[in-house]
């Protein structure tokens, strides 16, 4: 059985494990670590939560797969919507990506996030 109560650190303890979501031709530079510590996920996968670090990259999203909630732990991230708008997040900033939407995901720094994802 899962914990339902726990501590979900910047640094989680252990290794991280190594994660695919991320396709190789989307790195923008030779770097291509990606790397994540699930902290809880249902049985069903429908809720997942944990830290997620990955390389520069830069990804298209005609649809988000999922809405998820984000902390920036480390690194910068910037979102275009799909009206040319574009945000920068970096360290502290919490951000929420409903899903459905249409943006360009350019991480420009690796980036070490928190994540709570409802599928």
């Amino acid at each position: 059985m899962q914990q339902t109560t726990f501590r979900i650190s910047p640094a989680p303890e252990g290794e991280m494990d190594p994660s695919d979501l991320i396709p190789r031709e989307c790195f923008t530079t030779d770097d291509r670590r990606e790397v994540c510590r699930p902290f809880f996920d249902t049985a069903d996968q429908s809720v997942l939560t944990g830290v997620w670090e990955c390389a520069p990259c830069r990804m298209e999203f005609e649809d988000y797969p999922v809405h998820e909630m984000m902390t920036v732990i480390s690194g910068s991230v910037t979102l275009t919507h799909a009206d040319g708008r574009a945000e920068t997040f970096t360290a502290g900033d919490v951000f929420f990506v409903a899903k459905g939407a249409k943006l360009t995901w350019q991480i420009t720094e690796t980036l070490r996030k928190f994540y709570m994802i409802v599928a």
